[in-house]
């Protein structure tokens, strides 16, 4: 059975490179000191800040917030691609990360041969990329082209390569971003339907979005990020309607001491 959890995680970006007067002079209560003083530690910035929450089968999670307010950061640490400062994470299931269509994409190899780099830079083995294969293939509409190097393609073509691919995976949790592009518009009809089939077919999905109507139509649970913590957990229509209130107060950072951390990312 699938599920996440998470347990007061923070996750700390460093800086480097920055002269300790500096430091102290333009970002002030923005940095903490990690190892030590603020003479020869290193600084960091808080993009997380003590997250703790729970995701079971069944849930449709999407993640809102302003720009900054840590949704792709959250999605990278369930992928496993930032691992926390502090705190712990348990998973049980294999996560899907689909930020991007063309992963592993080498442009002097054939269409055929991108689908299977692509698949099992996935997670898929290559049998089963085999066996996908041309049922991937059916879904791109490229016909013969897969068969040439994809640096022949146009931008729309690629996009359909690179959807096909990362859309056949089989997820346990899914961890989508609203970015993930179908390429032109004839082509979306028929992106959407595979998206909602591959929703369907987890068992957990957190999708990262602002937009409300897909946040609605695909989640039945939205958590609000701000400045890196969760400031609300519930059904679309209510964490919506506080994403809304947010929206109407300024966005300013305001400096605390400069021995605390700060959330920035």
């Amino acid at each position: 059975m699938a599920f996440i959890k998470l347990n007061h995680v923070n996750v700390d970006f460093p800086i480097y490179g920055m002269r300790p007067s500096l430091r102290r002079a333009v970002l002030g209560g923005l940095m903490r000191y990690r190892d030590g003083n603020s003479s020869d530690k290193r600084v960091v910035v808080r993009a997380l800040s003590d997250l703790t929450l729970e995701l079971h089968n069944g849930d449709r999670v999407g993640l809102m917030g302003h720009n900054g307010a840590g949704k792709t950061t959250m999605l990278r640490v369930l992928a496993g691609i930032y691992m926390p400062s502090s705190g712990q994470i348990q998973i049980a299931g294999k996560v899907s990360p689909l930020f991007t269509t063309s992963p592993g994409l080498d442009s002097e190899d054939t269409g055929y041969e991108n689908i299977m780099t692509c698949g099992q830079f996935l997670g898929m083995s290559k049998q089963e990329v085999i066996h996908k294969t041309p049922e991937i293939a059916e879904f791109t509409e490229l016909g013969d082209y897969l068969s040439l190097p994809v640096r022949t393609y146009s931008a729309g073509m690629l996009m359909r390569l690179g959807f096909a691919v990362a859309t056949a995976i089989d997820p346990e949790i899914l961890v989508l971003d609203e970015g993930l592009s179908a390429g032109d518009a004839r082509f979306t009809e028929k992106a959407t339907h595979r998206i909602e089939a591959l929703v369907k077919k987890s068992n957990i999905l957190v999708l990262a979005s602002h937009a409300e109507p897909l946040i609605r139509q695909m989640c039945n649970r939205v958590i609000l990020l701000d400045h890196g913590s969760v400031v609300a957990d519930d059904d679309p229509d209510a964490v919506i309607a506080q994403y809304h209130e947010l929206l109407k107060k300024p966005q300013v950072l305001s400096f605390s001491p400069l021995d605390e951390a700060y959330p920035l990312l």
